[in-house]
């Protein structure tokens, strides 16, 4: 049996004095789309930010692609350009003009033909008529796709997400979504998403973590999206409904 990609045992991060993440054990496979759900303030970007070595933790350990990550952060130099991670929001300096294609470009690795690269990543998700537009130019839909190039320009293993849906239309949420789900089964990509759309997790996630400070439960989301676990996680009456056009959240 292979290890798992990620294996996280009792973690504890702290902000200040607040114990934030307390306790937390868990592991993801190789190939698996994991959903990170909860309500807000529960702890989901500050665990993914201690997962990736952006935050120290304070006890319990993490170990990513095979290399234990010491408590002050920071991801080891071999494993690092094996992950990428797009938060939440991206602050963009419209003084920079910065086009696409060259920004697409920094994502390559020293070792990568860019030359090559760059040109099949944006005919792939769909944006190569966007390459000499800057990024302050782009819309919301648009700007997710250029930063989903950016990530998989290089060859990875993990790409991390934090709400990659905020903002978007539901037209353009559905073709992100379709899109990441193509690159995970074209490239064996893990995935690892914050996210509040709980009928997206239903329909295409392989697990789901629910997190309140600690894990209140883990498993695939028939068992964890059942009305009993959602509203220990959330509180008070939570009913899920289903939605034929899968656009309801």
């Amino acid at each position: 049996m292979n290890p798992p990609l990620l294996a996280v045992r009792d973690l504890q991060v702290r902000r200040g004095e607040a114990l934030v993440i307390d306790g937390v054990s868990f592991a993801l496979e190789a190939g698996c789309d994991t959903a990170l759900i909860g309500p807000n303030g529960a702890g989901k970007s500050t665990l993914v930010q201690a997962l990736l070595g952006l935050l120290p933790h304070h006890g319990g350990t993490i170990e990513l692609l095979g290399h234990p990550l010491s408590r002050s952060g920071r991801l080891p130099a071999a494993i690092r350009d094996q992950v990428a991670y797009l938060p939440q929001k991206l602050l963009l300096d419209g003084r920079f003009p910065l086009a696409v294609q060259e920004f697409v470009r920094l994502g390559c690795s020293p070792c990568c033909n860019h030359r090559r690269a760059v040109p099949a990543v944006l005919e792939r998700l769909q944006v190569s008529h966007l390459r000499r537009r800057l990024l302050s130019e782009l819309s919301g839909g648009e700007l997710q796709r250029v930063l989903l190039a950016f990530c998989t320009v290089h060859p990875r293993r993990l790409l991390v997400f934090d709400e990659p849906r905020t903002g978007l239309d539901p037209q353009a949420a559905e073709q992100f979504h379709e899109l990441l789900q193509q690159l995970r089964l074209e490239q064996g990509l893990t995935i690892l998403q914050i996210t509040h759309d709980l009928q997206m997790v239903r329909r295409s996630c392989d697990w789901v973590l629910c997190l309140n400070r600690r894990l209140c439960c883990q498993g695939p989301p028939q068992q964890t999206l059942s009305r009993d676990e959602l509203e220990r996680l959330y509180g008070g009456d939570f009913v899920l409904y289903e939605h034929s056009h899968h656009h309801f959240r």
